[in-house]
C-alpha cells in the first residue's frame, strides 16, 4: 500500500477506545489502563454502548456519532463480528487510522452474500480510505511520545530499535526478552492478520521519519515480494536490520502457497531474500538480541579471522569447533605475535599459537598483557575472550581489568563470562563498558559469524560491479518472444526441446549439437552427421517441464537410448521409444526426437542450472551439482534476479560445486567465471522473457572444454511479478545531438559505476556545487553505491551516453528522480557536464524524465535549485515548473504538476509541504 495516513498511528493527539469496560478481562479497558500509565497527554474516550459514564477516568460515549471530535486513531477492541461495520463508521465519520485487537478463527468463513470478515473489513476501509492495521495484532508501543496503545503486560523502556512483528504474543515475549537485557525500543508493534498496513509499509514509514538505529522483524508470511524488498533494501541501507522467520519447514508453513519446482525447502529463498537486501537473518529469540548487540557495539570488521584468548583449552576448543563449523576463520598469528607468546609461563597449550590457554591460574594482568599482544597483530580480525572464574582470576576482577585497559586494543573484542553466578557481575560490567558479552563461547562465536555475515550483504548491496558480460538486443527479445508467443497460440505451455535450444543459442548459453527427426527415416538420415556413440531422447509433453521429476527420478531416463552406433539403430530407437510413450503414456503426443552424440570423457562435471518461480518472490535463479539424483543431493543454491557478476560469484561460491572446481581444475578461475556468466545470462532471460515460468538446464556439462547444455526444459505461464525490478531495456532511446553525436538515454545500472566516477572528474566546482549544495572533491564507494544501485520502482535515473572515437564510452550526464512510498512526489536533480553545455543535453534529459514520472503516475515533481544557477531556473522555467524563493532555506523552489490527484488524501498531500 503505501505511508498514506501512518502518522495518525505513531502520532495521535486524540484516540477513542471502542468496546471498552472496566470489566476484568477487557481487551479495551485494558488499553485506556496502559495509555494513562504510560503518560499519553492526548485525549482519550471510550466507547460502549452499555452507557458508562467513564472507563478507567475516560469519558466514555455509546455510538461513535457521539464523540466530541474525530479522533486521530480508533483502537477497535470490540469482537471481531462488529469489526467490519465499525470500519464502516469510523470512516464515515472522518477517521483516517484504525487499529484492530480483536480476532478470531473464522475471519476467512465465507458468510454466503456477505462475504468473510476479512474482505469486508478491507472492502469498509477502501470505501472511505481510512487505514486498517489488524486484526488480531497487538498494538503499537511509541515509548519516546509516551503512547502504548496495546494490550501488552509491563511498560517499555524508550531506545533507538524497532521491532516490527507479525504475532502479537510473540510481540509481548519481546518485550519481557528485551527488558531483561535492557533493551529500549523507538517502536514496537506486531501487525497480526492485518488486511491493510503491512510490514513494509511499517518499515518505509520508520525509515522516513524516526532515528531508529536498527530494525527488528519477525515474519510469518510476505504477501508482496516487491514492495517488501523494496522497503527492506531501502532501510538496510540506512540502519541495521536483523530478521527472524517462524514457518521454515514445511511442517510449521501455515502459508497454505503450492511448492516451489525445484528448490525443496522455500525457506532457501528467504535466505536468499534477506540476504540480498542486506539483512542478517537470525534462528531464535536470543540470537536475535546477541547479534543485536554485537552489530550496535562493534566497529566494521576487515574480514573473518578470530583469535581466542582463554584460561582454559576445553572452552577455548568448544569456540573453535563452533567457529569452524560455521564457516569462519582461526586466525594465523604473525611472526612477532607468536614470539611474544613463545613463553615457558605464558601460553599453556600450544606457545605461540591460536587458540591462546593461559591457564586456570591466568591472572587479569595476564590476560591484558596477552590481548594486548593478540589484538595487534594484522592477521586478527576480533578476538574473543573465553573466562571461567577461579580464585586467581574471578570473573568480574578480570572483567574490569579488560575494560580499564580498552583503549589499548586495536581490534574488536568479545567476552564470554562462562558461569551463571559469579560470571553475572562480569557481564553485567561488560555491558555497562559496551562490550558484546555472552554467556557460552558458542553464542560468542555464532555473535561473531552475524557480523561477518552482515559485512559480506551489506558488501554485495553496495558493490559496485564489473561490466555486465552479456546484454540483449531487441532482436533477441523479439525472436525468443515470438517463439512463446506461437506456442501459447497453439495452446501449449511448453517449448519444444528444438524451440528451447533457440532460446539458449539467442541468449549466448553453448548447447548439445542436436538433430530433431520426426520419424524413423528422417532419424537415421540424422545419424549420419554423428561420428562416435549417439544418444537419442523422446520429446513428449511429459519431459517438457523442468523440475518435475517424479517419486524415482532415475526412471526419467526411460524416456532415452544410449549408445547408438548405427543409423540402423536409431532408426530402431525411434520406434521403440515411440511405442513405450503409447504404452506408458497414451495421453501423451510424441512432438519430437532429439538426436545427440554422446557426452562422456573429458573429465566432465555434472551440473544444474535455471529459473524457477516461486509463488510469493516470484522468478528465482537455481544452481549447484547436476544429474538425476540432484533433487536429493542437498546442494542446490538460489538467488533473486536480476544478478550481476558480484552477485552471480556469491551464489556459485555457496556449492559444493565451486570447492570441487577449486580443488581439480586445471583453471578454477576461468571455469567459475564461465558459471557466472551463465547465471547472469539466466537473469537476463527471466528479465527480458516474463512468460517463461521455469527452465532448467540439466545436466549441464562442465570440462575443459567449456560449458555445454545435455538435456533441458521449458515451461511458460502468466508474465511474473519481480521480487526485486528488473533492469527496463524499453527506456533505452537513441538520439542525435546538435553536434551530430550519436547518444543512447538509458536507465542506470550498477555496472555504471566506473562512467559515474569520470564524469565525475570532468565537473566543475561550480556544478558539483549546484549538484550537491556543497563541494564534493571525490565519491566514497558507498556514493558510488547509492549513485549507481537504486530501486527502479520507487527511483528512476537516466544517463546521457556517448561512445567516442576510441570505442570507450563516456557519460554527458544524469538525471535522477526520488519517489516517495506513496508515489505522490517524486524531487528530482539534473547535471551536465560543463564542456557539454549548449547542446541540449539537460532538455533531452528532464523531458524524458517528466515523461517516466507522468507515465508511473507520480502527481508532483519537485526540485532545489542553487539561487545563482541561472542557467538551471531558465531551463525549470522552459519546462513550465512554478519557481518561487524559499527564504528559510535561500534556494529557489521548482515545481511541476505531472498528474492530477485522484482522491481526497492525495490531493491532502499536495496540498501540505514536501515531508
Amino acid at each position: 500500500m503505501s505511508t498514506r495516513f501512518l502518522r495518525h498511528f505513531f502520532e495521535p493527539g486524540t484516540i477513542a477506545v471502542i468496546g471498552a469496560s472496566e470489566k476484568p478481562y477487557s481487551m479495551g479497558g485494558l488499553v485506556i489502563r496502559n495509555l494513562r500509565e504510560g503518560g499519553f497527554r492526548g485525549s482519550v474516550w471510550a466507547v460502549n454502548p452499555k452507557g458508562y459514564d467513564t472507563v478507567f477516568e475516560a469519558p466514555c460515549v455509546t455510538r461513535v456519532k457521539h464523540l466530541p471530535e474525530v479522533p486521530d486513531l480508533a483502537v477497535i477492541c470490540s469482537p471481531v463480528e462488529t469489526v467490519p461495520g465499525l470500519i464502516e463508521r469510523l470512516g464515515r465519520f472522518g477517521v483516517r487510522a484504525a487499529l484492530v485487537l480483536s480476532g478470531g478463527a473464522h475471519l476467512d468463513d465465507d458468510r454466503g452474500d456477505r462475504g468473510s470478515i476479512r474482505s469486508r473489513m478491507l472492502s469498509a476501509a477502501r470505501a472511505s480510505g481510512i487505514r486498517v492495521l489488524g486484526p488480531e495484532c497487538m498494538g503499537l508501543i511509541v515509548p519516546g511520545r509516551q503512547l502504548n496503545v496495546s494490550y501488552a503486560s509491563q511498560p517499555v523502556k524508550a531506545g533507538r530499535v524497532a521491532y516490527l512483528g507479525q504475532s502479537g504474543m510473540l510481540g509481548n515475549a519481546m518485550i519481557d526478552w528485551a527488558a531483561g537485557r535492557g533493551i529500549g525500543f523507538s517502536h514496537l508493534l506486531t501487525v497480526g492478520d492485518s488486511v491493510d498496513v503491512l510490514l513494509p509499509d511499517l518499515m518505509d514509514y520508520i525509515n522516513q521519519f524516526s532515528p531508529t538505529q536498527a530494525i527488528l522483524l519477525h515474519l510469518e508470511r510476505i504477501m508482496d515480494a516487491q514492495h517488501f524488498m523494496t522497503a527492506l533494501r531501502d532501510a538496510s541501507r540506512n540502519r541495521l536490520v536483523l530478521a527472524i522467520k517462524s514457518g521454515r519447514t514445511t511442517e510449521s508453513d501455515i502459508s497454505g502457497l503450492p511448492p516451489t519446482p525445484g528448490v525443496a525447502n522455500r525457506d532457501q529463498i528467504f535466505d536468499a531474500a534477506f540476504a540480498r537486501a542486506g539483512v542478517v537473518r537470525v534462528d531464535d529469540s536470543d540470537e536475535l538480541f546477541d547479534a543485536l548487540e554485537t552489530l550496535s557495539r562493534m566497529k566494521p570488521l576487515k574480514g573473518d579471522r578470530l583469535a581466542i584468548v582463554s584460561n582454559g583449552l576445553g572452552p577455548a576448543m568448544l569456540a573453535i569447533d563452533k567457529l569452524i563449523s560455521a564457516g569462519g576463520r582461526l586466525a594465523s598469528f604473525g611472526e612477532e605475535t607468536r614470539e611474544a607468546l613463545f613463553r615457558d609461563d605464558f601460553d599453556m597449550s600450544k606457545p605461540g599459537e591460536n587458540p591462546v590457554d593461559l591457564g586456570g591460574n591466568a591472572t587479569p594482568e595476564r590476560l591484558v598483557e596477552a590481548l594486548e599482544i593478540v589484538a595487534a597483530d594484522r592477521n586478527v580480525d576480533a578476538v574473543l575472550v573465553v573466562h571461567a572464574p577461579t580464585r586467581l582470576a574471578p570473573s568480574k576482577a578480570t572483567a574490569q581489568a579488560i575494560i580499564a585497559a580498552r583503549k589499548r586494543f586495536r581490534r574488536n573484542l568479545l567476552t564470554s563470562w562462562m558461569g551463571l553466578e559469579e560470571a553475572l557481575s562480569a557481564r553485567n560490567e561488560s555491558n555497562l563498558a559496551g562490550i558484546p558479552t555472552y554467556t557460552s563461547p558458542e553464542k560468542a562465536v555464532k555473535a561473531f559469524m552475524h557480523m561477518v555475515n552482515y559485512q559480506r550483504v551489506q558488501a554485495l548491496l553496495q558493490e559496485t560491479p564489473p561490466s555486465l558480460p552479456f546484454t540483449t538486443t531487441a532482436d533477441i527479445r523479439r525472436r525468443c518472444r515470438s517463439l512463446i508467443e506461437e506456442a501459447k497460440e497453439a495452446g501449449r505451455e511448453t517449448l519444444s526441446h528444438s524451440e528451447t535450444a533457440q532460446v539458449l543459442e539467442a541468449y549466448g548459453i553453448p548447447a548439445a549439437p542436436s538433430r530433431y527427426p520426426t520419424t524413423p527415416e528422417e532419424a537415421a538420415e540424422a545419424a549420419a552427421d554423428f561420428d562416435g556413440p549417439m544418444a537419442l531422447k523422446v520429446v513428449h509433453e511429459g519431459n517438457c517441464r523442468p523440475f518435475r521429476y517424479r517419486q524415482h527420478p532415475h526412471k526419467i531416463s526411460a524416456g532415452l537410448l544410449q549408445d547408438l552406433a548405427s543409423p540402423e539403430q536409431v532408426a530402431e530407437a525411434v520406434v521403440r521409444l515411440g511405442d513405450k510413450v503409447k504404452e506408458k503414456f497414451p495421453d501423451f503426443a510424441v512432438r519430437e526426437y532429439c538426436l545427440q552424440a554422446m557426452q562422456r570423457g573429458k573429465h566432465s562435471m555434472q551440473l544444474c542450472a535455471g529459473i524457477t518461480r516461486d509463488p510469493v518472490f516470484g522468478p528465482v535463479i537455481v544452481f549447484g551439482i547436476g544429474g538425476y539424483k540432484v533433487n536429493i543431493l542437498a546442494d542446490r543454491q538460489v538467488t533473486l534476479p536480476p544478478l550481476n557478476m558480484s552477485l552471480a560469484a556469491d551464489v556459485v561460491g555457496r556449492t559444493h560445486a565451486a570447492r570441487l572446481i577449486r580443488e581439480h581444475s586445471s583453471h578454477p578461475e576461468r571455469d567459475l567465471e564461465r558459471l557466472c556468466e551463465l547465471l547472469v545470462k539466466l537473469s537476463q532471460m527471466a528479465s527480458d522473457l516474463s512468460q517463461l515460468r521455469g527452465l532448467e538446464l540439466n545436466p549441464l556439462v562442465l570440462n575443459r572444454d567449456g560449458l555445454l547444455a545435455v538435456d533441458f526444459a521449458m515451461d511458460l505461464g502468466a508474465p511474473a511479478r519481480f521480487a526485486i525490478m528488473p533492469y527496463p531495456e524499453e527506456l533505452r532511446e537513441w538520439v542525435t545531438l546538435k553536434n551530430g553525436w550519436e547518444v543512447e538515454v538509458r536507465p542506470i545500472r550498477a555496472e555504471d559505476a566506473p562512467l559515474i566516477t569520470s564524469f565525475h572528474e570532468q565537473l566543475s566546482e561550480e556544478s558539483i556545487r549546484y549538484r550537491y549544495f556543497h563541494n564534493k572533491a571525490d565519491l566514497t564507494q558507498r556514493d558510488l553505491s547509492i549513485l549507481s544501485h537504486i530501486n527502479y520502482d520507487r527511483q528512476m535515473a537516466f544517463i546521457a551516453e556517448h561512445r567516442g572515437e576510441n570505442g570507450a564510452k563516456e557519460m554527458l550526464g544524469v538525471v535522477r528522480v526520488w519517489n516517495d512510498p506513496d508515489n505522490i512526489r517524486t524531487e528530482f536533480s539534473v547535471i551536465i557536464r560543463d564542456d557539454l553545455q549548449g547542446l541540449g543535453i539537460g532538455s533531452l534529459l528532464m523531458e524524458k524524465m517528466i515523461r517516466y514520472c507522468r507515465s508511473v503516475g507520480t502527481l508532483e515533481m519537485i526540485g532545489k535549485v542553487m539561487v545563482d544557477n541561472h542557467p538551471m531556473r531558465a531551463l525549470m522555467k522552459h519546462l513550465g515548473f512554478r519557481l518561487h524563493y524559499n527564504l528559510e532555506e535561500q534556494v529557489v523552489d521548482a515545481v511541476l504538476r505531472l498528474n492530477e490527484p485522484e482522491s481526497e488524501w492525495q490531493r491532502h498531500r499536495l496540498e501540505s509541504q514536501p515531508d
